[in-house]
């Protein structure tokens, strides 16, 4: 074999090498929080078939998932996120404040940058035998309550504020709050690290009388436990939780994954993702298809977290930052 033939082959081995590195790059990691891993498993599923459908190219959605604040600062100290799919706002402000995504992330997507909402119910067990109906009685001697510590993850600071809103929303003042949300914490015997660590306290371990969690948790228990093990209540009143979404701009920079990012998170709004959200009990942003699922939103009072706490990130300020109103109500067990 002669020198010119050498270089060729020599030549084709890096472009192959090339075209390889290329092919394995064609991946995206989905850093989100913790009880949307059946949701998003089904979202990537649908998405994948979708971009090869229009662009004619393979692509891989890694996930992971735990407490959306841990995820945060996961992302922060360097996990190689290309987009973030969070149950609360602050989180992805956190991120934003570092540079880690767009200071105006929420002007990037429709509707303030969240494809997706929920709320927060009760869970309670089969048949309900301690006949739990509504806030007031999570704060009845006695009862167990099992919930996510706000100070890890945002399923967590959402059932604190869906308490706080409800005592404020039956016509209570913030000190009224601030003292029912106090009796209820009582009654919370641990703080899980995250919403599905929660629900494996609940179920697994066996602990809590009731446990306060996002509504799509419903179907993730039907799944996973089988059908029968609890029951859900609605309360009479309960928050908005958007699930906001943003592109990790330090990384598709990086990896120059930026129209994928853009094209996944997009995604999220067109008509077959709304309806993979609505089955898994997922609040759609598009009207219709929330209203064609009627019998699984149930008519329930909601409030916004701008109603009674000006915007997420003064409501993680007042209560959740170190020496806020969750430190002065809650003491550690």
């Amino acid at each position: 074999m002669n020198l010119k033939q050498n270089t060729r082959l020599a030549l084709a081995a890096v472009a192959l090498a090339a075209s390889n590195l290329v092919a394995a790059q064609t991946s995206l990691l989905n850093v989100s929080y913790d009880v949307a891993r059946e949701f998003y498993k089904d979202i990537n599923t649908a998405f994948v078939a979708s971009y090869k459908k229009t662009t004619g190219k393979d692509i891989k959605i890694d996930q992971s998932h735990a407490g959306s604040s841990a995820q945060a600062r996961a992302v922060n100290d360097g996990l190689e996120a290309d987009v973030v799919t969070m149950n609360t706002t602050t989180d992805i402000d956190f991120l934003a404040g570092t540079g880690v995504v767009a200071k105006d992330w929420a002007k990037r997507f429709p509707h303030n940058a969240a494809p997706t909402s929920s709320t927060m119910l009760f869970l309670v067990r089969n048949n309900n035998p301690k006949g739990i109906k509504d806030w007031d009685d999570l704060i009845k001697p006695g009862i167990q309550v099992v919930v996510v510590n706000p100070k890890t993850g945002g399923n967590g600071r959402m059932a604190y504020l869906a308490a706080w809103g409800a005592a404020r929303k039956r016509g209570g003042t913030d000190a009224q709050a601030a003292e029912f949300v106090g009796k209820l914490y009582k009654n919370v015997p641990v703080l899980a690290k995250g919403g599905r660590d929660a629900t494996n306290i609940f179920l697994q371990r066996n602990i809590g009388d009731v446990l306060i969690t996002f509504e799509s948790e419903v179907v993730s228990v039907d799944r996973e436990f089988g059908t029968g093990k609890v029951d859900a209540i609605h309360p009479s009143s309960s928050i908005v939780a958007e699930n906001p979404v943003a592109v990790v701009e330090r990384t598709v920079a990086k990896r120059g994954t930026t129209e994928a990012a853009k094209a996944y998170l997009n995604f999220l709004y067109t008509d077959a993702a709304q309806e993979i959200a609505a089955q898994h009990a997922v609040r759609p942003s598009n009207a219709a298809i929330l209203k064609k699922y009627a019998a699984t939103f149930k008519p329930i009072q909601l409030f916004t977290v701008e109603e009674f706490f000006g915007s997420m990130a003064e409501a993680q300020k007042v209560h959740f930052n170190d020496g806020g109103q969750f430190d002065k109500l809650y003491t550690v067990k």
